[in-house]
């Protein structure tokens, strides 16, 4: 075992073991020091952390955000320590950049996790959508749109719920505009979304005579997309279906030509 080695192991048991008769508290530590970083969290964290746990499971983003900081500090101690190991001077501020950016990704890490699993849901959000816009529409028929849309909170996906939620509040809160329909339109950047929201605020503003006429346009335009959505879906069973039809003609394919080439070396020991 080399000496860095060896000198990282007995500073992290160092650590390890002052933190646990506390002489140091690496918890409190963070708690401290997180608020300082508190610049660095990302707008959509919360919404990502929502997606990925849904909003009737409570969670603390807090909490969540120290435990990146402090895996990132860990990080950030370890990687100086390792390279700064033996550094000459003329590599010792390339050796604390490298250590610092290990920290930075250790850090974003957690992040763009989450963001992957958003961009996954995104397909799925595409095919909901349409469906939720159709219960939607019939809601429009018996209530103002911003009823409807409180009223559909309840039985919407789970995943529209935080963005509708916060689209009735902002409209509450006495904001008429196109905005909070537009921001939520953009929080779900799928097929159509930004025109459907648009639809759904001209219909919120229309008199009670351009009501149906309205109302029918924006019908039109829902099952187009809903037969936009189960074409989509029947393509992509389609493709998973031919997919699995040349895997399996590989494999079938590949054990022939092993078969044919095992009793070839036979033969030809024989």
């Amino acid at each position: 075992m080399s000496t860095e080695i060896m000198f990282i192991l007995i500073t992290v048991i160092t650590v390890f073991v002052l933190n646990y008769i506390n002489v140091i508290d690496a918890n409190r530590f963070v708690g401290d020091t997180a608020p300082l970083f508190k610049f660095l969290m990302e707008d959509d964290y919360k919404f990502l952390l929502s997606v990925k746990y849904g909003s009737e499971v409570s969670f603390d983003v807090d909490k969540l955000f120290k435990q990146r900081i402090s895996n990132a500090l860990i990080a950030l101690v370890i990687f100086a320590i390792l390279l700064l190991t033996n550094v000459t001077i003329n590599n010792f501020f390339i050796s604390v950049l490298v250590a610092i950016g290990i920290a930075f990704l250790v850090f974003k890490l957690p992040y763009m996790q989450l963001k992957t699993l958003y961009k996954k849901n995104l397909y799925r959000i595409n095919l909901m959508l349409p469906y939720y816009l159709k219960s939607l529409e019939i809601l429009i028929q018996h209530y103002t749109v911003p009823v409807a849309i409180a009223r559909s909170i309840d039985t919407a996906p789970e995943i529209f719920k935080p963005g509708l939620q916060k689209l009735i509040s902002r409209i509450e809160a006495g904001d008429m505009s196109v905005d909070p329909y537009m921001d939520f339109a953009k929080e779900y950047p799928v097929r159509d979304s930004m025109r459907m929201m648009r639809l759904l605020y001209r219909l919120s503003l229309g008199s009670q005579e351009n009501k149906q006429e309205q109302l029918m346009m924006f019908a039109k335009t829902v099952s187009t997309l809903q037969n936009k959505a189960r074409e989509q879906k029947y393509k992509s069973r389609l493709e998973k279906m031919e997919q699995k039809t040349m895997m399996m003609l590989v494999c079938t394919g590949g054990g022939i030509i092993l078969l044919l080439l095992l009793s070839i070396t036979r033969m030809m020991m024989v």
